[in-house]
């Protein structure tokens, strides 16, 4: 009786119309399906005869009788004449806990080779609308990221957003492997999106490992699959991390990158017809993506969070090309990885002068505070006087701000220098970074009395007579 039931109730949901259309063109990715006006909407799906068997489009555009498509693989082996069935509803995942540990495609299916997972109750839409702004809870307490840059110069809070911007080859990566071994948080949602296909088995072997894949979700659209499968990866992406924030959970979500989001996007529109806009990137490219980075964040109040870490591939190193400038306005802040600073050998190559935190200087207690900002003030005015260090072209004793920068400096960076495997703590990196600058005060009181001693008979400094060890030693 309850078979009967289930069945009677599965009857009931299905579409009483089947309709289907004709391909009538096929141009390039985009395929062109006519009979289906009235019926077919931006977003359904459709099932298409290939030679290979049926293959899975989605509507991007309508034109009149005819609705523009692309596939969710290469439409190799579509026919003109070909039937196309629409299908009813939109792309759904039902995602539950025995997802956890898993790897899925933009459609939620398995890809590591074992039984596809057990699907949950609830059917929750790919593409769905974050919270209303005044129903969701404030950004919550900060969270150790393991990464001693961050925790001190960009620290992150639970329901923050924050982008990683950097070029290629740079180390955004390996700075997110770290983040996601070592982020504080209940799951990891994680998302491969355009990346090498060689590096997503190293990722989770190496990286991840088996008790960081214990509890993660990977999900997995490689640079060569079609830019439909690239976006809905994306999607996806942040549908599953929602599931589990409605759970009371606290999720880091984790995407690689937003920028390859960003060029398919650019792929579908401009198949569809759109007009190039800002470097050749359509319209749509800078609406949808605070339509995906805004379901990132806090959930309703007795709701967990998504934190979000997204990295930002910058074109030909340029911090302010279109996509980045997007991204940067959208998130709770921006962590900038420098060429200059991996060139020189310091890792992560975080530029801690570049990078923001917006929940800063809540997220810190007034002593944190107090030594981040000094330790910014050295660092930045060692930045501003080292070419003049390195020149020869400034003497000790002439500025005793700067000679305690140049003192100083280097061991601030020494300290935020770490490897992969090298976690940091905050609590330990404070009290590391108390010591270098504690000394300031002492340092300045002897180069003062250094400067008395070197000055000539009228009071002014003898360049001459000064030593110049300490430059030496800083170039």
């Amino acid at each position: 009786m309850r078979d009967l039931s289930a069945l009677a109730q599965s009857v009931a949901t299905l579409d009483p119309d089947l309709r289907f259309g004709k391909v009538v063109g096929v141009r390039g990715a985009l395929i062109e399906v006519a009979g289906l006006a009235g019926a077919a909407r931006i977003g359904s799906r459709l099932s298409i005869a290939g030679a290979d068997g049926l293959v899975e489009a989605e509507v991007t555009g309508l034109d009149h009788d005819i609705a523009h498509c692309l596939s969710f693989r290469d439409p190799q082996g579509i026919a003109s004449g070909a039937r196309a069935d629409l299908v009813a509803g939109q792309f759904v995942l039902r995602p539950s806990t025995a997802w956890l540990g898993r790897m899925v495609d933009g459609l939620g299916r398995p890809i590591d080779g074992r039984p596809a997972p057990i699907a949950g109750a609830e059917a929750r839409p790919i593409k769905a609308m974050p919270p209303a702004a005044a129903e969701r809870a404030r950004v919550g307490a900060k969270i150790e990221t393991g990464v001693r840059a961050l925790d001190v110069f960009a620290p992150l809070c639970a329901g923050q957003r924050l982008g990683l911007f950097a070029g290629s080859g740079v180390g955004k990566s390996v700075l997110l492997s770290m983040l996601a071994r070592w982020t504080a948080c209940d799951v990891a949602v994680i998302g491969l999106i355009g990346e090498r296909g060689r590096e997503v088995q190293e990722f989770v072997e190496d990286d991840l490992g088996p008790e960081g894949l214990a509890r993660s979700v990977v999900v997995v659209a490689t640079s060569d699959e079609p830019a439909l499968m690239r976006r809905q990866a994306a999607w996806t992406t942040l549908a599953i991390a929602e599931y589990f924030r409605d759970q009371g959970l606290h999720v880091l979500c984790l995407m690689d990158s937003v920028t390859r989001f960003a060029m398919a996007q650019r792929e579908i529109g401009l198949a569809s017809g759109e007009p190039p806009a800002t470097k050749g990137y359509t319209p749509t490219v800078f609406a949808e993506l605070p339509r995906l980075l805004e379901r990132a964040g806090p959930g309703r109040p007795g709701q967990g969070s998504i934190t979000g870490l997204f990295t930002v591939l910058v074109d030909g190193d340029d911090h302010n090309e279109p996509v980045a400038d997007a991204v940067r306005g959208i998130l709770d802040g921006h962590v900038v990885m420098s060429r200059r600073i991996a060139e020189r050998g310091r890792y992560p190559a975080i530029d801690v002068l570049k990078s923001v935190s917006r929940t800063l200087p809540h997220a810190h207690s007034p002593a944190e505070n107090a030594a981040r900002i000094e330790a910014r003030r050295l660092m930045s005015l060692y930045q501003d006087m080292e070419d003049m260090v390195r020149l020869g072209a400034y003497k000790a004793g002439a500025s005793p701000e700067v000679d305690q920068a140049i003192a100083l400096a280097p061991a601030i960076e020494a300290l935020i220098n770490q490897g992969k495997d090298d976690r940091g703590w905050a609590g330990a990196t404070f009290a590391a970074l108390g010591e270098i600058i504690g000394t300031a005060d002492a340092d300045a009181e002897e180069d003062a009395a250094q400067g008395a001693d070197w000055a000539g008979a009228d009071g002014a400094p003898d360049p001459a007579g000064q030593p110049d060890d300490l430059m030496r030693e800083a170039a």
